[in-house]
């Protein structure tokens, strides 16, 4: 099954990315996630359910550990792998 996640964290800073944000964001690029896509208001990747589930638990635990005061996401099944 592949997964696709969008996510942001607050608070907002429109002068400089907040250390949970980049806590959040470094997780998601050192994954070993495809589609990848950061902003600076939304981010989203795709990949394997385990490996998205897993950068999930670590990008919560990096960004809330940092400072995030909200983490919102969402999670889709996007699709079957094939073999």
């Amino acid at each position: 099954m592949r997964l696709r996640v969008e996510f942001t964290t607050e608070p907002f800073d429109l002068e400089e990315a907040p250390a949970h944000a980049v806590a959040a964001r470094e997780v998601i690029q050192k994954a070993q996630l495809d589609a990848v896509d950061v902003g600076p208001f939304g981010n989203t990747a795709e990949g394997d359910a385990d490996a998205v589930l897993a950068a999930v638990a670590e990008l919560l635990r990096g960004s809330l550990e940092s400072g995030a005061t909200r983490v919102s996401l969402q999670v889709n099944v996007i699709g079957e792998d094939t073999p």
